[in-house]
């Protein structure tokens, strides 16, 4: 059994101080650029969320006994961590802040140093981009300027060591015009950058100790034998997929086989988030090079992923595809497929409708759902939404999507304010909502107000959360909870009771100003009675779970569920053993 701990090095023995300084004139030193700010020597600049040193200096010849600052950006293209195997088998990391630290006056040699701080800055990544009615490849050449502009953005955090030096503090807040609002002082035994444990979780002995998924199961709504042709079996049921605990294997099949059936017509999708080496992508590549016509709305605008977006979008539209980058004034964050297929008797049009991108990577981590179907009125709802998307029309309104930004706030106030009104006047009422983030005011105002009318309400929301729940006379028939686990909680629902007949949205959007406002988003109806059990089930487990649970107090602070007397319930376990007969059973109010 290995033991692994991250150590300071003049913890380290004199054998492994040698070998960890032998590993600095090596490796680490030929890489090292001191920057000297002085009149001859402008203000560097400084890249955004890189360790740095700020080194404060003094010449044993100045006379003036003048102090200089310089700063060191540590690379990032070497390992995080020297790695160290002991005598016993366990396992130390000595961080390559700590071992630059220790050997720094090699780079000031004769110098006298008066500190060595240890910093880092975070700049704005936000930009605006100026939408004209030019031709696209205006906005493409305004993107890629607007890209280049974050490297120099403004400052707008810095997280330093305690005991920094007073004067280069002074002068870092000058530079970037800092308050103090702007600084965050980290612990000296802390670690500023926590991106480099990945080194450490994902080393070889790390892995025995870390939680291993189960392998994920066969969906609910699959058949149990016969053909394994999804085409087929759509044709027959919808497939609710639920991610992880469901592989996205069914979507990446079905996309796959289209672009090489010969009965398969078109392509169209929304994408948001590729993985790297996507088989996403390289499905559709395939299926333009074979001659389908392949649409694609490309959103470059997603943040921080805009320029592998663009890179992707650019190589699709080379190979065929025709290609949409995003809409005007809007960030497309709907997460939507349509393939149409012309057999025998009838052309077949197949969607897939998800909260969650049509990324294979995250899919194995983030908690998702998706709906696989040959539902007329699904394929209906879908193939308007493209026409809104891609050209140049405006339905009046879907059987099954409510959207962004046509109405979506306005139909989910009215479903809370039908709850309202059955709870005033005897019937059975209650809202269950999961989702990221809850902010928008007028959905948390009727909310509120339904509160006040007797409907009971439950959130779960593992993000930002303006709703304050349990305050007499506001709020006191709402709980919230936060669902905090090994997986990141992602998807999104809206439950209804509807008197017994629940309603139930599932989708891409989050109850937040930008979603109903500033994004093209959709949820769409549950209507078969086992998918609304299924969806009703994933709610059920998120209540019930008492291990990675959190409950909001009337504050707005968390505390851990109290499980006292009740049996330990670890829903990122139960939903793998998950059976038909128990989502059957299910019921909310």
């Amino acid at each position: 059994n290995n033991n692994f701990s991250i150590v300071d090095y003049p913890q380290l023995s004199t054998e492994d101080k040698s070998r960890v300084d032998l590993y600095f004139q090596r490796t680490i030193y030929p890489m090292l650029t001191p920057m000297l700010i002085d009149s001859y020597h402008t203000f560097p600049v400084l890249k955004n969320n890189r360790l740095l040193f700020g080194v404060v200096t003094k010449a044993s010849q100045d006379a003036q006994n003048q102090l200089r600052a310089s700063f060191i950006q540590i690379p990032s293209n070497i390992p995080r961590f020297f790695e160290i195997l002991n005598k016993d088998n366990s396992i130390s990391f000595v961080s390559v802040e700590d071992i630059i630290r220790n050997n720094i006056a090699h780079l000031f040699r004769n110098i006298e140093i008066v500190s060595v701080n240890l910093f880092r800055i975070n700049r704005n990544g936000d930009f605006t981009l100026e939408e004209s009615e030019d031709i696209e490849s205006n906005f493409l050449e305004e993107l890629k300027r607007k890209l280049q502009t974050r490297r120099t953005g403004r400052v707008v955090r810095m997280d330093i060591q305690e005991n920094a030096d007073p004067w280069l503090l002074r002068m870092l807040k000058i530079q970037w015009d800092l308050d103090e609002k702007n600084l965050f002082v980290i612990p000296k035994e802390a670690l500023i950058d926590f991106t480099g444990i990945t080194q450490i979780v994902n080393h070889a002995e790390f892995k025995t100790k870390r939680f291993q998924p189960a392998l994920p199961v066969k969906p609910l709504s699959f058949p149990e034998q016969g053909s394994r042709d999804l085409f087929e079996v759509l044709k027959e049921r919808d497939i609710l997929l639920h991610h992880p605990y469901n592989s996205m294997e069914p979507v990446l099949e079905l996309l796959e086989k289209a672009a090489d059936d010969p009965y398969v017509l078109s392509i169209k999708i929304t994408i948001y988030r590729l993985a790297k080496e996507s088989r996403i992508s390289a499905a559709l590549l395939k299926a333009a090079e074979n001659g389908k016509h392949v649409s694609v709305l490309f959103e470059v605008k997603a943040r921080f992923d805009e320029e592998n977006n663009l890179r992707e979008a650019q190589k699709l539209q080379r190979a065929g595809c025709f290609v949409i980058y995003g809409v005007s004034s809007l960030k497309t964050h709907t997460k939507l497929l349509l393939i149409v297929r012309n057999e025998p008797d009838r052309v077949y049009r197949y969607v897939h409708l998800s909260s969650g991108n049509y990324n294979e990577t995250t899919a194995r981590f983030y908690t998702d759902i998706g709906l696989l179907s040959t539902n007329e009125t699904y394929a209906h709802d879908v193939s308007e939404f493209f026409n809104v998307i891609t050209g140049h029309s405006h339905p009046t309104s879907y059987l099954n999507l409510i959207t962004s930004p046509q109405d979506m706030r306005k139909q989910l106030i009215s479903l809370i304010q039908k709850e309202a009104y059955n709870a005033e006047n005897g019937l059975t009422a209650g809202i269950v909502i999961k989702l990221n983030s809850i902010q928008d005011k007028e959905l948390i105002d009727a909310l509120y107000a339904a509160s006040n009318r007797g409907v009971k309400i439950k959130l779960i929301v593992r993000g930002i959360c303006c709703v304050r729940p349990g305050r007499k006379g506001v709020s006191e028939n709402i709980e919230v909870i936060s669902v905090v686990g090994e997986f990141l909680e992602h998807s999104r629902i809206y439950y209804f009771h509807n008197n017994g007949v629940p309603k139930i949205y599932i989708g891409s959007a989050d109850a937040m100003v930008r979603s109903f406002d500033r994004r093209i988003e959709s949820l769409f109806l549950l209507g078969q009675e086992m998918l609304r059990k299924q969806a009703m089930n994933i709610l059920d487990y998120n209540l019930r779970d008492n291990v990675n649970s959190y409950t909001m107090q009337e504050d707005g602070t968390y505390s851990t569920k109290d499980q006292s007397g009740e049996a330990t319930f670890n829903m990122h376990k139960e939903f793998y053993k998950l059976t038909k007969e128990r989502v059957e059973q299910v019921t909310l109010f």
